[in-house]
C-alpha cells in the first residue's frame, strides 16, 4: 500500500467520475434525463422564451444519439468537453450549439438569439452594447468573406482572435455551479 496522501490523477478522475455519477443518479434515478429534468438538473427553470429555446438546443447537443434523453455517458462526455476539452473541440461544439438550424453556418439571427439567451440566463445585460450591437460587432470582426454567415472556419478563427466573442462563448455554457456542487460533495465525503 502506498502513502494514503499520495493520489494520482487517475484516482482523482475516478473520484470525480463517481461523484458525477452519484449526482446524476440522485437527480435522475432512471438514468436518463428528459428535457424537463435537464433544466432542473442545471437550475435553468423559469427562463424567458429565448433562453428556454437555447436550453432546449443545449439539451439536443448533449443528446448525442438523438433519442430524446441525456444518459450518463452523454452527460460525462459533454461535461468533460466543456470543462476540460481542448479549445478546438470546444469551439466545434459551440458551433454546433449555435447553429440552430443545422445548416453548417451561423447567421445573424441565430447569433442574436444566442446572445439574448445567454444574457437572460446570466441575468445581466451588457451596459455598453445591446445584443443587436454586439451581434453586429461580431459579424463585422469575424465574417471574413462578408456573406452574413459564419462558417465553422470563420467561427473558430474569429473566436481565437476576438477576446470579447470568446468571453461570451465561455459564459454561454457556464457550469461553475455544477462544479461547485461536485466539489462541495467531495469535501463532505
Amino acid at each position: 500500500m502506498g502513502n494514503a496522501n499520495s493520489c494520482t490523477v487517475d484516482d482523482l478522475q475516478a473520484v470525480e467520475m463517481h461523484l458525477w455519477y452519484k449526482k446524476f443518479m440522485t437527480e435522475c434515478p432512471s438514468g436518463q434525463l428528459t428535457l424537463h429534468e435537464f433544466k432542473q438538473f442545471f437550475g435553468l427553470r423559469g427562463l424567458d422564451s429565448e433562453a428556454d429555446a437555447y436550453i432546449e438546443r443545449m439539451f439536443c447537443t448533449f443528446d448525442m444519439n438523438k433519442d430524446g434523453y441525456v444518459d450518463f455517458m452523454e452527460y460525462v462526455a459533454a461535461l468533460s468537453l466543456v470543462m476540460r476539452g481542448k479549445m478546438e473541440h470546444k469551439l466545434r461544439w459551440y458551433f454546433r450549439l449555435y447553429d440552430a438550424d443545422g445548416n453548417g453556418c451561423i447567421d445573424r439571427h441565430e447569433l442574436l438569439h444566442i446572445i439574448k439567451a445567454i444574457r437572460a440566463i446570466n441575468g445581466k445585460e451588457e451596459q455598453n452594447l445591446s445584443a443587436e450591437e454586439f451581434t453586429n460587432l461580431v459579424f463585422d470582426r469575424i465574417d471574413i468573406n462578408g456573406d452574413g454567415e459564419l462558417s465553422l472556419e470563420e467561427f473558430v478563427e474569429g473566436a481565437r482572435s476576438d477576446e470579447d466573442f470568446m468571453e461570451v462563448m465561455i459564459k454561454s455554457l457556464d457550469l461553475s455551479h455544477i462544479v461547485a456542487m461536485i466539489h462541495k460533495r467531495r469535501r463532505s465525503i
